[in-house]
């Protein structure tokens, strides 16, 4: 099958596609993070990158027969119940829509944070569905709702696999583990007087919180948990923030830590998307 993927960052949809047995037989990508197509280019050479969404041309991609993103959504903002069409975040799901209409593929997949019902409704309005709301808890180690809008039908939510922390984290001293520090101690302590948040310890029995692009920060409030293990109190690896998301090990290792955090919480929790797509009749 022909695969177009708008906002492709990582190429998370190519693995869904590989695990769902579907068989790719071009994949067309528009992507512009620099980091994002070094990691996809990486896993799968023959992805055909597209460029900016702005720039696609629906009329030369009509034999495509999925078409799946995830368009940012931050810009969405009302005035009533008028959308404010000049933010440019939101103008890139409009960018969506109109090569989903210029294209016309058989099943489409738009995958996207839960919002505002507002938000929501002008996205159902716009492609004709109403979303799914799965965890990719359901699937993997962490917790992670999402909306997941798409004409394939038929769609259920996946089953509960039971994965929790301790399933997908490294044992020992994980190489270039982040264990806080004294530093780290008092600037948690202040944070804590400050705020009244404390920091989250997960152990292994638990269900690890929503990954974020903003986690590669040592010092953010998106930071504001740690791993307890044999040896202290430690930050999440990119190798398990990969097993979160349901990626193949080390399929982001040619990009620096700082931009596998980012990466990898600008992501796909994989599986939830191969199932998902599980029900497309190729």
């Amino acid at each position: 099958m022909k695969i177009l993927s708008l906002f492709d960052g990582i190429s998370c949809g190519r693995v869904a596609l590989e695990r769902a047995g579907i068989p790719v037989e071009k994949y067309y990508a528009s992507e512009i993070d620099k980091y994002a197509i070094r990691v996809a280019q990486k896993n799968y050479p023959d992805t055909i990158q597209v460029g900016d969404v702005t720039q696609i041309d629906g009329s030369k991609f009509r034999d495509i027969d999925i078409l799946i993103g995830g368009s940012p959504c931050q810009g969405f903002s009302f005035a009533g119940k008028q959308l404010n069409f000049e933010d440019p975040r939101s103008k890139l799901f409009f960018e969506y829509v109109r090569i989903l209409n210029e294209i016309k593929p058989k099943y489409f997949l738009l995958e996207n944070v839960c919002m505002k019902k507002e938000c929501e409704d002008v996205i159902s309005q716009a492609l004709g569905v109403f979303p799914m709301m799965i965890n990719s808890s359901l699937v993997s180690a962490q917790n992670r709702k999402r909306l997941y809008w798409t004409n394939i039908s038929k769609v259920t939510r996946p089953k509960d696999r039971g994965i929790v922390w301790g399933d997908v984290r490294e044992h020992g001293v994980p190489s270039g583990a982040f264990y806080y520090t004294d530093k780290a101690k008092n600037w948690i302590h202040r944070h804590e007087e400050r705020t009244g948040k404390k920091l989250k310890i997960f152990d292994d029995g638990d269900k690890m919180q929503m990954l974020e692009a903003s986690m590669h920060k040592k010092y953010s409030s998106q930071r504001f948990f740690g791993i307890n293990d044999t040896y202290g109190i430690r930050y999440i690896t990119p190798l398990e923030c990969e097993r979160c998301q349901t990626l193949p090990d080390e399929y982001t290792s040619c990009v620096s830590n700082t931009q596998r955090y980012i990466q990898l919480g600008n992501g796909w929790t994989v599986d939830v998307v191969a199932h998902i797509l599980g029900f497309v009749n190729t």
